[in-house]
Formats: C-alpha cells, structure tokens, sequence
C-alpha cells in the first residue's frame, strides 16, 4: 500500500513540474517565438481529412455491427405488453440514429470547412435569435413528445386491476436463488415473513406464517410455470439484499426489496414450445450449437468433457449485481397451455404436506 502511495505522488509531483515548466515557457516573451508547434495550414487540411476518414469509419462500423451482430437481440416479445415496449425502443433508437447521423455529419464537415488557414482570423458571431429558437423548440418537442409516450406506455403497463381470473405468483428472491410460491385452491397467498424461515427445520422455503389457513395449501416450486393466454400478477420479495426480477423474453422487470412486496403483471403470448419453433430462435440455437460444437471437439482432444447441445428455455434472471454468484442467479420459465399447467400445478406438493413429512 505504501508503495502505490508512493508511486501516485511521484505521478503527481512530475505532473505539476511539467506543468510549471510549460508556464515557465509561455511566461519567456523576450525569447526568440518557436513556431514548430503551431499547426500550419498542411496539418490543418490533414486533420480536416482524417475528420472526414472518422467520420466514414465510424458509419461503417455501425453497419457492420448491426449486420454482425443483429441476430443477437431479443426476439418477438412473448408477453401482450411487450409489443408496446418493442414499439417505444425502436421509436426511440430511430430518432437517434437519426439525429446522430446528422449531427456527426455536420461536425465532422463544419470541422474540414472551417479549418484553421493562415492569416484567416476567426469570424465572432454573437447570437441569432432565430437559430436559437430553432434548435432549442425542435429538441424540446421531440423529447417532450418522447416522455409523454413513454409515461403513457409504462402507465399502462403499470396499471394492474383487480382480476379475479389472474393467477398470482410470488417470486422470492434470495442469494443466490429463486424461488415461486403459488396460490393452492383457495386462490389467496398466505402471509409471510423472513421470520419464519427456520420454522420446521428449515423446511419453510420462503417463510409462510403457518398460523394462516390460506398458506398451507401453497405450492412453493424452483422452476416457474406459466399458463399462456393468462395474466399473471407477481408479488416480489427478497430475503436479504435487491434484487431485480428480470424476464428478458417478456419484457418485464421489477426490483425485489427486502421488506416490501413489489409488483408486476403481463399474459404470455407464446408457450415454450412455440417460441423454439419461431425460425428467428431456431437460427439463435443452431449458431449457438455450432459454437458449442466447435468447442467441443477442441475440448475432445485435449481429452476432456464436450459441452451439451444447447435448447432454448425463458429465464428468469437477477438484473442487480447481487453479490459473487450473481451471475448465475436463475429460475427456469416454462409457458404451457393452461390445461399442461394445470396438470403440473396440481402434481405438486403443498406447504402443509411439506411440514407434516
């Protein structure tokens, strides 16, 4: 630790020599003046033209990444409201690429046309009104227009009724885990608390109040089934720090907080199944095997173990850095027709069974 101290203040003490020497120069007005750094007008017409090189390149490398790497965005959204927020983003990606291509057009062309020439002075322009306003009005409405689109999206995603057809899932987030809890066939969740976690010999998973009826027929489970063609109202908690309840493939996300119940509602459009057999998913796993395939014959002759052949499942992820295993932090989701789902829910076990073994 002394040692980098040491070190940064070495840094520090050269810098400020080196800037006290540079102050020293331009204080030395009897001597002779040193031109060699001042740029002449060949450098000036170079850097104009390297402006414009940039100005190429970066346009290309864009091109180039959207046709490279474009397969790897999100697929069609698998939930109702997802299509509002795919709508939103490429509203909004559309209005900047567009504003960026002009803007750096302009910088880079304004940078060659009004390069530094010898014996040019500078032209000193102290405002125009009407430009002002131009530039001012024009940002402002687009913007304004954007966030009112924005609040007018995210309100009616955000709005959940009361719909006595929903199902209710709570999502209970811990490190490093998750875990669903499902209503039984009273349809109501029982209370919990934190405090009941070490209830039963730690059998009580997500800490049910065992004192209220409505939680023994729950089902607590750590693979989250989703019936399509439903809504589904999730409850979030956490067990110890924030979290964050991310479903890429449907669009949602809510943050889990020790101490509160957060919420957050969307139908699935798409089972499992039918996500797989979409031809833009099909072409995503066919490149993701062929990858894995590759690694795997060259793990193969070093002798060790291949990768498996990768299939396609939703996740349920943590969006917030959690602390060391945060990466891995995941739940399968897996959306059936109702019927399947019903079938599977009803194979489950109970809190009251859980208890009583």
């Amino acid at each position: 630790m002394t040692t980098a101290i040491l070190f940064v203040i070495l840094v520090l003490v050269g810098v400020a020599i080196w800037q006290i020497t540079k102050i020293f120069e331009l204080s030395q007005f009897n001597k002779t003046k040193d031109d060699s750094q001042v740029a002449n007008d060949k450098d000036n017409n170079w850097n104009g033209q390297l402006m414009f090189a940039f100005l190429v390149f970066i346009y290309l490398i864009t091109i180039y990444s959207f046709w490279a790497w474009g397969d790897v965005l999100l697929p069609e959204s698998a939930s109702e409201h997802g299509q509002d927020i795919d709508r939103l983003m490429w509203i909004s990606f559309a209005l900047i690429f567009f504003v960026q291509t002009i803007t750096q057009a302009l910088l880079h062309y304004f940078s060659w046309k009004y390069r530094g020439r010898k014996e040019q002075k500078a032209l000193f322009y102290a405002d125009n009104d009407k430009l002002e306003f131009i530039w001012t009005i024009i940002p402002v409405i687009t913007l304004a227009g954007l966030i009112m689109y924005g609040l007018f999206t995210w309100t009616s995603i955000m709005n959940i009724e009361d719909n006595d057809e929903a199902l209710v899932v709570e999502l209970y987030a811990q490190q490093f885990n998750w875990k669903a809890r499902y209503a039984g066939e009273d349809g109501v969740l029982g209370d919990a608390n934190v405090r009941f976690l070490q209830d039963y010999e730690g059998r009580n998973l997500v800490g049910i109040d065992s004192s209220d009826p409505n939680g023994l027929d729950d089902v607590i489970v750590q693979e989250l089934h989703l019936p399509k063609g439903r809504e589904v109202i999730f409850k979030m908690r956490s067990q110890d720090v924030l979290h964050s309840a991310y479903m890429p493939h449907f669009r949602a996300q809510m943050n889990c907080v020790p101490g509160m119940i957060t919420e957050f509602a969307f139908t699935p459009t798409m089972t499992t199944e039918e996500m797989r057999q979409t031809p833009e998913m099909a072409a995503k796993v066919a490149k993701i095997n062929k990858i894995r395939y590759d690694n795997t014959q060259a793990l193969m002759a070093k002798g060790e173990e291949g990768l498996d052949a990768y299939q396609f499942d939703y996740l349920l992820l943590c969006n917030k850095i959690c602390g060391a295993s945060h990466y891995n932090m995941q739940m399968k989701i897996v959306v059936e027709e109702e019927k399947d789902f019903n079938n599977w829910l009803a194979q489950q076990t109970t809190f009251a069974q859980t208890i009583q073994q």
